[in-house]
């Protein structure tokens, strides 16, 4: 990377465990990108809410274990900590059942959040922690501090609404979204997508975002600015679950272009990790930055096919 500096990443959201078939797991988008930006070096704030019982403490442990402050992440009397029910098919596709009201639907703003994320170098948030009026207005409030706005759309049925996800595309400097939700968030705004590139012009109009990364699952990923597309294979991997593969994604992504690495660079980057994290399975598997770079070193030579979302 050609910065030496530590760069540093505030995320907004959700922290929970993920009750998959084989056993429970950390998750939430949030908590992911956090996970995998400290693991890639980087110093990862992360700004939840859990409830005062076993499973909160449990997540407390774990981040403690991976060397992840836990300064702010609050502890909730009257919720409690978030459960999701995670369902994986054949497909190796996964879908969620997750119960409200849980503790970081109250996430609540502390003054010393501002110094924080004023210095942070970019703030990542979501639309699943906006469903609850409580943490929406905390988030509110965070994002007239932020530097680097960074929306991962990430939208989990039904707990989001087109507008809600309009207002929230309004604040974003960086958008990161799939294709399904890039043809959801074209119906909403009756934006044709007949052509992607006529699609992602006509968002760029009507939001005022400055960038848009969309994952596209085997055929890699594609970035756009107001002046550049820069689309980017995929990895060759046997595919062990998608979960937290986007996230993986854009931590690498982040890490790289806060680096000012180049964009193509930056975009290897980004894919090659979404890959490697969907060859293992959960989100946040245990791995070191040697065991990504070798990973890197060793498929180089792979045709594209990968699936992340």
């Amino acid at each position: 990377m050609n910065s030496s500096a530590i760069k540093s990443v505030v995320c907004f959201g959700e922290i929970l465990w993920d009750n998959l078939p084989d056993g429970k797991r950390p998750g939430g988008a949030p908590m992911n990108v956090a996970y995998h930006l400290h693991k890639l070096g980087l110093q990862s704030h992360l700004i939840s809410s859990i409830g005062n019982d076993v499973a909160g403490k449990e997540l407390l442990d774990f981040l403690n274990g991976i060397g992840i402050e836990t300064t702010w992440i609050q502890t909730n009397d009257n919720y409690e900590t978030s459960q999701v029910l995670a369902a994986i098919n054949e497909e190796n596709e996964v879908s969620y059942e997750i119960v409200a009201p849980v503790a970081w639907d109250d996430i609540r703003w502390e003054g010393e959040m501002e110094n924080l994320i004023k210095t942070a170098d970019a703030f990542v948030f979501g639309s699943l922690c906006s469903r609850n009026e409580a943490s929406r207005s905390t988030l509110l409030k965070m994002l007239t501090h932020a530097r680097y706005k960074v929306f991962d759309v990430n939208l989990r049925a039904p707990h989001y609404s087109p507008e809600l996800v309009s207002d929230l595309l309004r604040q974003a400097d960086l958008v990161k979204i799939n294709s399904a939700e890039l043809r959801l968030i074209s119906e909403w705004s009756n934006i044709s997508y007949t052509r992607e590139l006529d699609c992602i012009e006509a968002i760029f109009d009507k939001f005022g975002m400055k960038e848009i990364l969309i994952t596209k699952g085997p055929h890699g990923a594609t970035y756009y600015n107001r002046s550049l597309t820069y689309e980017y294979p995929a990895y060759s991997i046997s595919v062990a679950d998608t979960i937290g593969s986007g996230d993986s994604f854009l931590a690498a992504f982040l890490a790289m272009k806060l680096a000012d690495e180049p964009l193509d660079v930056t975009l290897d980057y980004a894919v090659a990790m979404g890959a490697f994290i969907t060859a293992q399975s959960g989100a946040c598997p245990a791995y070191s930055k040697f065991d990504f770079d070798r990973f890197i070193w060793k498929r180089k030579w792979c045709a594209p096919d990968i699936a992340f979302q």
